[in-house]
C-alpha cells in the first residue's frame, strides 16, 4: 500500500559505525602496499576501507606517494620488451650502416670503372625487368 497524502513513507537507515584505526595498523597497510604484499582492492574487503580512506593513508605515510604526483608503473615483462626492441634497434642500424658503406664502395667502383673504360655504365646500365615479363628484342618477329 502506497502512504496517503501527507503522510511520509518510513524508510529504515542502517546506522553505519565509525571505526578508527591505529596509526600503526596504517602504516603496516601502507607499508605491505608499498612492498606488494597486498592489493588495496585485497585491504579494501579485508577491513572494508574505502579507496579513498587508503589513498589518504598512502599519501599521509608514504614516502614515495605525494598527492598530485603521477607514477607509471610498468610490468616487468615490459621493460624486458623494452630492452629488446632497443638491442633489436641497435642490430638494425649497425645492418644499415654496413648496407650504406657497400652501396658506397660499389658507387665508387662503378665510377672508377667508368674512367678506366670510358664508359658511362651507369646512363647505360639496362636492369632486368622483375615483374616476369621477359623482354622482347627489337627485330624479333612474332609468328
Amino acid at each position: 500500500m502506497s502512504p496517503k497524502k501527507g503522510q511520509s513513507k518510513k524508510v529504515k537507515y542502517k546506522i553505519r559505525e565509525r571505526r578508527n584505526f591505529s596509526e600503526a595498523l596504517k602504516r603496516q597497510i601502507v607499508s605491505e602496499l608499498e612492498s606488494k604484499v597486498t592489493t588495496i582492492r585485497e585491504i579494501c574487503e579485508l577491513y572494508s576501507v574505502t579507496r579513498t580512506s587508503i589513498y589518504r593513508w598512502l599519501y599521509k605515510y608514504s614516502p614515495h606517494y605525494k598527492k598530485g604526483t603521477i607514477q607509471v608503473v610498468q610490468m616487468k615483462s615490459e621493460a624486458e620488451k623494452s630492452k629488446q626492441l632497443y638491442s633489436r634497434v641497435k642490430e638494425l642500424e649497425a645492418v644499415v650502416g654496413r648496407k650504406q658503406l657497400e652501396i658506397d664502395y660499389l658507387d665508387r667502383l662503378i665510377d672508377l670503372a667508368s674512367k678506366e673504360l670510358e664508359y658511362d655504365l651507369k646512363k647505360n646500365y639496362e636492369p632486368e625487368l622483375l615483374n616476369g615479363f621477359v623482354s622482347i628484342k627489337k627485330n624479333t618477329t612474332i609468328p
